[in-house]
């Protein structure tokens, strides 16, 4: 019995080009993540959640930190913006506006998790969030966060 589960396997990366362990459904949820090439950092969230406020800016190493989001009416932006500040994106326009006033600018906003991952994976220092199910080898979870959404198709 046990040859076949190997066999099975084998098959399923020679046809499929992905582990079998691996094709299996992963749990819903939402990544924090950094650049896999990065030095693993511990950061808490409130740690997270200052620095996608700006208010924290630059790592422990000197590293400066670049925070990056989904638009304000993606799914999963409203749902980090709930779990990481107990509000949603449009609540927070009036904090941007005092902080661009100092001239602090929000994170770059980019359109899709794809774009987040590739960002993040190619530039020193970023952080974004997507769906814990396209965390891939490309980047690093820094914490991850429960979340009712489900996993894109």
């Amino acid at each position: 019995m046990r040859s076949l589960s190997i066999y099975l396997r084998l098959l399923a990366v020679l046809l499929l080009g992905v582990p079998a362990w691996a094709a299996g459904p992963k749990e819903p949820g939402i990544s924090v993540i950094t650049s896999s090439a990065s030095v693993p950092t511990k950061l808490s969230p409130d740690e997270i959640a200052l620095i996608f406020k700006r208010k924290i800016r630059l790592s422990a190493d000197g590293r400066q930190y670049q925070p990056v989001n989904l638009p304000a009416s993606h799914p999963l932006r409203r749902m980090f913006s709930l779990r990481m500040f107990g509000h949603n994106p449009e609540e927070l326009e009036d904090y941007w506006r005092d902080m661009y006033f100092h001239g602090v600018l929000p994170p770059f906003v980019l359109v899709s998790e794809e774009a987040v991952i590739r960002f993040v994976a190619s530039t020193p220092g970023a952080i974004g969030y997507v769906s814990s199910c396209l965390v891939d080898n490309r980047v690093s979870v820094l914490i991850r966060l429960e979340s009712s959404l489900d996993c894109p198709r």
